[in-house]
């Protein structure tokens, strides 16, 4: 089992708490609500806490952004989010321990088929403000229009706008709850890597600490047993990083 050093709990843990930023806004990762979370980010702070011998105290947010804004100010010390090039900047990654998808949504009556139908002048897509398919969309989009609201499918509707962009599992539960207005684009358009991060400030054996207990945590089989525990599919374990040579 991978366990800390002092200097790996001094560096990641200064003040004898490891904080650690989770975004209840993404319902694959974690649920409840601030008073009591859950979820596989939860599960991966404590255990990560648990190797460090200190306590845990959970900041929970709302949207990806606001946790990201946590980590960035320095008013947390660990953070779960996807790996995107404006987030490095500040965040170091481990690499993903999870994958989901992003997908679309479209009335019924759309012409837009499939995800490379999109991204054509005049077509505008909804999407959660700070999001990971924002950043992607926001920055790979040649022709489509990117539009922020407080959650996709609510500019989406709002606005009347032409695609709701999400994450496939709670896509794929507002398109069911809505069959009569809005079909699911099946493709997906990204795939959305989930990672653990911390402060680019980190010296490089905290950092490789903490690479090490994801790899060691999604091969003995401790992610896809909190994926199951909250009712989220085993199938998203992200495959072991790469080994460089």
């Amino acid at each position: 089992m991978e366990t800390a050093t002092a200097s790996v709990v001094e560096d990641l843990a200064p003040a004898g708490v490891l904080r650690a930023s989770i975004n209840l806004g993404n319902p694959v990762l974690a649920q409840g609500t601030p008073a009591e979370p859950g979820g596989v980010t939860v599960d991966l702070a404590r255990e990560i806490g648990r190797r460090l011998r200190v306590p845990v105290e959970l900041l929970c947010f709302d949207a990806a952004r606001k946790s990201f804004e946590a980590m960035a100010s320095g008013r947390a010390d660990l953070c779960f989010l996807a790996v995107e090039p404006v987030r490095e900047a500040e965040v170091a990654f481990t690499a993903p321990y999870v994958v989901i998808e992003g997908v679309y949504a479209v009335p019924v009556d759309s012409a837009l088929v499939s995800a490379a139908d999109v991204d054509r002048p005049g077509v505008r897509i909804g999407v959660k403000h700070g999001s990971a398919y924002d950043l992607f969309l926001s920055r790979t989009l040649q022709h489509a229009t990117v539009v922020r609201g407080d959650e996709g499918v609510d500019v989406f509707r709002t606005r009347g706008l032409d695609v709701a962009a999400g994450i496939r599992q709670p896509l794929t539960e507002f398109v069911a709850a809505n069959a009569s207005e809005v079909r699911l684009v099946e493709d997906r358009f990204m795939e959305i890597q989930q990672a653990v991060g911390t402060s680019r400030k980190r010296t490089p054996e905290t950092v490789r600490f903490l690479h090490d207990v994801v790899e060691e945590l999604k091969a003995n089989g401790f992610v896809a047993d909190s994926l199951r525990r909250s009712h989220q599919s085993e199938t998203l374990v992200a495959p072991p990083a790469r080994t460089e040579r």
